[in-house]
């Protein structure tokens, strides 16, 4: 069965190239982001798995603990790191699941038969501390993710769950946010001291909260 926004992340207990995990103990309180490749020792997937690396106190930052997966198992990963290191001059320190049973991949749907039969498409899912699902994205196998814009969805995520308010198209950390329509204007007013801009009664700005 698909999963859907605000599901919880299915649990599961995996080899990796870290050691052996249970997925809700390593997220602990922490957000998380599961990403699959279609296969070890290809191009695209390796360029996305050294720009992450190159991100990670990007995504420590944030609070974010991340976590791929490749069918392959974990001899070929261990294989695959040493590769990427060298070839993306990084340091690969986030687990990678070997999920030669495509256990994990059909628990997150990644089994796409009109793609592929046996590879995973190119999926990236985020989850908040609460173990819900918060976003997810899929790419086809050919496409390389956009790890800025997995950045800002983070950066989205995190800002609307603390506050009443949401991000308009393109919106970047540090720009103005929109009041959510639950918020009354009076109450808008009040709640958001550095001003709010009453464009029309249903899309009213105010300058990112914190």
């Amino acid at each position: 069965m698909a999963i859907r926004l605000g599901d919880e992340a299915p649990n599961f207990k995996a080899k990796t190239t870290l050691g052996e995990i249970d997925f809700h103990e390593f997220l602990g309180d922490s957000w998380g982001i599961l990403f699959s490749h279609p296969a070890d020792f290809t191009p695209v997937c390796t360029t996305e798995l050294g720009r992450t690396a190159l991100l990670q106190q990007e995504f420590e930052n944030r609070n974010v603990k991340v976590l791929a997966i490749s069918v392959d198992p974990l001899d070929k990963h261990q294989q695959w790191v040493g590769d990427i290191n060298e070839t993306q001059h990084c340091f690969v320190d986030f687990p990678i699941i070997a999920d030669e049973n495509r256990e994990v991949a059909t628990l997150y749907d990644m089994i796409h038969p009109n793609a592929s039969a046996t590879l995973t498409v190119r999926s990236l899912f985020i989850i908040g501390p609460d173990k819900k699902i918060k976003l997810f994205i899929t790419y086809p196998a050919s496409t390389g993710r956009n790890f800025v814009e997995v950045l800002r969805v983070i950066d989205s995520l995190q800002l609307t769950a603390k506050h009443s308010v949401a991000t308009p198209a393109d919106w970047k950390h540090g720009e103005d946010v929109i009041v959510v329509p639950a918020v009354s204007t009076e109450d808008a007013i009040k709640k958001f001291p550095k001003g709010v801009n009453i464009v029309k009664p249903y899309l009213r700005y105010t300058p990112q909260p914190e």
